[in-house]
């Protein structure tokens, strides 16, 4: 019962996060200084994360290209081995990659350096000048991984089929255009809008629920650390039912 109350008490807090913050975008733009803010967050969130990203994608799509094609060709049918990764790219590996890495490299350094400030008593110091800290802290870099998430998972999906075209044709003989062709024939657009509503929708969680305990953070150091830990396991939690609950609704 105390977990299931503790667990509610997150979720209503880290929504007051999120409707605060959205509510501070447009003065991301309007403010000078939050607009460099939220160019330095777009490059930590987009560039930096690239290496890590493009790793991850490239052996996603190996992976299943393997692990499909193995039991495709049990019944002959290595045609359709393109469009079997695509589909399982496009719709759920390619967002899905792309949240745990944010949520790795990204939700995870939000938070400890918010918990920082905040045991140091800087958020406090903010408060008192009368910034409001969600609106100098927290909005520019929400906003930088709403907008860079569904680019990067566009760019995990097309990496990810590249990878997989590799394995395709180095070690399920498959021809490589042929993987291609078969990709492009069975993707569609609802399957692209979709797996760029489920970046959006992972982005939006981790931003929010890294601040969230950035913001709560006690207890010096070890405070700091247990709201890392605390963020990066809740980000990966509402990853998988937000993907889940997006999932079913969409495709029934």
């Amino acid at each position: 019962m105390n977990a299931f109350i503790e667990i509610m008490a997150l979720v209503g807090r880290a929504g007051i996060v999120m409707a605060r913050s959205i509510v501070y975008f447009p003065s991301v733009f309007v403010r000078r200084n939050s607009r460099a803010d939220l160019i330095a967050h777009l490059y930590s969130t987009g560039i930096r994360t690239l290496p890590v990203i493009t790793v991850v994608s490239l052996f996603t799509g190996m992976i299943l290209a393997l692990q499909v094609g193995l039991e495709l060709a049990r019944f002959n049918q290595e045609i359709y081995l393109g469009a079997a990764v695509m589909m399982s790219l496009i719709r759920e590996m390619a967002p899905f990659s792309c949240g745990v890495c944010l949520a790795a490299c990204v939700g995870s350094a939000i938070a400890a350096e918010i918990g920082t400030m905040k045991v140091n008593e800087e958020i406090d110091a903010l408060v008192v000048m009368g910034i409001s800290p969600l609106r100098f802290l927290a909005a520019p870099r929400i906003l930088a991984l709403v907008m860079m998430a569904p680019l990067l998972s566009f760019y995990c999906c097309v990496v990810g089929t590249v990878g997989g075209g590799i394995v395709a044709a180095t070690q399920l003989n498959v021809d490589y255009v042929q993987y291609i062709s078969s990709a492009m024939s069975i993707a569609e657009t609802k399957d692209l809008f979709v797996g760029i509503a489920k970046a959006f929708v992972f982005a939006l969680a981790i931003g929010t629920l890294a601040v969230n305990e950035g913001l709560s953070t006690k207890l010096g150091a070890t405070g700091v650390g247990k709201a890392t830990q605390r963020a990066v396991i809740a980000s990966f939690l509402a990853i998988l039912v937000s993907g889940y609950m997006i999932t079913r609704l969409f495709y029934r």
